[in-house]
């Protein structure tokens, strides 16, 4: 298990992480949201040991150590791969420092895992962007860590690669590893986390499974499919906010959750409705409400 205990950094009078505690256990995946300069890749790089930190970082109860190194996975934000090699001996490199031989035949079972538009032999700066991603994430996985720290990984791929990407990550979660990952698609982390840490201005603003973190702000989005008109449901008493969707489709922003019932009672009147979906807000909503430009 992976855990911060009270973890602060600072950089002269700036704060960039205050008092941060969280646990990540094993076959469990960790979203941390948070804008650009919140303190994100300043926490991993505390657990990394690769700047120095006032608290206590444990993995499996002990400080981490060099010797640790082996069993952890870590994706940089920025590309780290040497242009001038070929995938394969990139990937072969970066495996054998984590005391890991990767062969040729596994080395092809990865590349064809992600669809990566090349082969072992291709050179690494002949590969798009995309493809370059997917090769660090392929450098970052093969040697089965247990520990995998992914910052921003999802940067630069398509909806269908970022599916790959999905997949293994749920993949590697029910092999036992733990996982920590960084991301500004609230999608992404919906779609896999089983619990998210938010972060603004370096302290957590919010913690916990994704369905409690939404939970918390009440059922006040009702999604509707009606013939009212936006007139009529303005009028609806707990309605502060109509948005049309698409043509006899609305979101209702509501003053209160406990309005639904009656709101459901005047637009059925007794008959069927096509849609009536009352919801919490959606991650990027709370992202917005916690860590926007009001809370700087």
């Amino acid at each position: 298990m992976l855990k911060i205990d009270q973890v602060s950094k600072n950089y002269g009078e700036i704060a960039a992480l205050k008092q941060v505690s969280f646990t990540v256990k094993p076959g469990e995946i960790l979203g941390l949201i948070g804008k650009n300069g919140a303190g994100k890749s300043t926490l991993f790089h505390s657990i990394l040991r690769l700047i120095k930190f006032q608290g206590s970082i444990t993995w499996n109860g002990q400080p981490i150590t060099a010797q640790m190194f082996d069993e952890i996975g870590y994706l940089p934000e920025e590309r780290s791969l040497l242009p001038n090699l070929t995938v394969g001996r990139q990937i072969s490199y970066l495996a054998k420092l984590k005391d890991f031989k990767a062969s040729n035949e596994l080395i092809d079972q990865w590349l064809a895992r992600f669809e990566v538009k090349g082969n072992r032999q291709t050179k690494i700066k002949s590969l798009s962007k995309g493809n370059q991603q997917k090769v660090q994430l392929i450098c970052t996985l093969i040697h089965k860590p247990k520990l995998i720290i992914l910052d921003e990984p999802f940067s630069g791929l398509d909806p269908v690669n970022a599916g790959l990407l999905k997949t293994a990550i749920i993949a590697a979660k029910q092999h036992g590893a733990a996982i920590i990952f960084s991301s500004h698609n609230m999608a992404n982390v919906e779609a896999v986390c089983d619990k998210l840490v938010m972060f603004n201005l370096g302290q957590i603003v919010l913690a916990g499974s994704t369905q409690s973190v939404r939970a918390q702000f009440g059922k006040v989005n009702l999604f509707i499919t009606t013939d009212w008109s936006e007139q009529q449901l303005q009028k609806l008493q707990g309605v502060d906010e109509v948005i049309r969707r698409n043509l006899r489709q609305y979101l209702l922003k509501l003053r209160d959750e406990t309005f639904g019932p009656a709101i459901f009672k005047q637009l059925t009147n007794g008959n069927y409705i096509e849609e009536f979906s009352q919801q919490p807000p959606s991650l990027a909503e709370i992202f917005r409400m916690k860590a926007g430009a009001a809370n700087a």
